[in-house]
């Protein structure tokens, strides 16, 4: 059975209970998400053939610094860097090194920002100089299956409405979904009821209501959906190394559909593709 608690009555730890924030939290997330979405829009004229991931987090830690935020990544669970950065057949949370970016990769990088106490979570890919057209069709597909997933979200259908619209598409595009790893509620925290799974049935899972506020951020593959982690601890790469991508926005449900909190203030959510996109949704 779902539990639906005032934000503040909540305890500040994951208790399964689902949030319902008010205005005033609603404000702090747009603080927070559109610092987040002004540094991610920053590393759109900076990610290139030669650039190291190492030198990303420093443009990310430097950013914060001088905006008064913290990187919420940092010293997470033992995670020792400013955002993650993941490459190719790396799924989700690679980690900066030294190595130099190549022409022809894609890169996710994964940013989130503490302000005031709430956190900005978003992620973008990132097309390092001029790729083949399979990993600009990867990036294409996993940006529509984003926005596909935020189209469904509105008070009154399922969680499980959002994973159904997303797998659906990507499957019908001959992709696969990844099911290892899943969106959240954020606030206060940076990790929170519920999840958000990217594929499942429509009718299923917790029902939407005004003041949840929560992340969508599907992994798509080229190949099969299976990924196993490094001897790092962090590192999630796809099994049969085919390459991923992967979109996220924080969104909060309003009376009558959705807010997206981290869209780009300079219109870079795409950086670097050169299909069209359909017009984010607001409500």
């Amino acid at each position: 059975m779902t539990t639906y608690l005032e934000a503040e009555a909540n305890p500040t730890r994951n208790t399964g209970a689902i949030r319902l924030y008010d205005e005033a939290a609603f404000a702090g997330m747009r603080k927070a998400c559109q610092l987040t979405a002004r540094c991610l829009d920053g590393l759109a004229g900076m990610v290139e053939p030669g650039v190291t991931t190492d030198a990303i987090d420093r443009y990310v830690m430097d950013f914060a610094v001088a905006n008064n935020a913290v990187p919420a990544t940092l010293n997470y669970r033992g995670y020792t860097r400013s955002v993650c950065t993941s490459i190719n057949h790396v799924v989700c949370h690679g980690i900066p090194n030294d190595k130099p970016l190549k022409e022809g990769d894609i890169v996710n990088i994964d940013v989130t920002f503490i302000v005031d106490g709430w956190h900005g979570d978003s992620s973008r890919m990132y097309l390092v100089g001029r790729v083949k057209r399979a990993a600009e069709r990867l990036c294409d597909v996993t940006y529509r299956s984003l926005m596909i997933g935020i189209e469904a979200v509105r008070p009154g259908v399922h969680i499980g409405d959002i994973g159904e619209a997303i797998q659906t598409y990507a499957e019908g595009e001959r992709c696969s979904v990844v099911r290892d790893f899943c969106g959240h509620g954020v606030g206060k925290l940076f990790h929170d009821a519920p999840n958000i799974l990217h594929y499942g049935r429509r009718g299923e899972g917790a029902e939407m209501r005004p003041g949840m506020i929560f992340t969508i951020e599907p992994m798509i593959n080229i190949g099969r959906p299976h990924v196993k982690i490094l001897s790092d601890g962090w590192t999630a790469v796809t099994r049969d190394r085919s390459l991923s991508a992967q979109y996220e926005h924080t969104v909060g449900v309003t009376e009558t559909g959705c807010e997206v909190f981290t869209l780009s203030p300079g219109g870079l959510d795409t950086p670097g593709l050169t299909v069209e996109h359909p017009v984010p949704v607001a409500g």
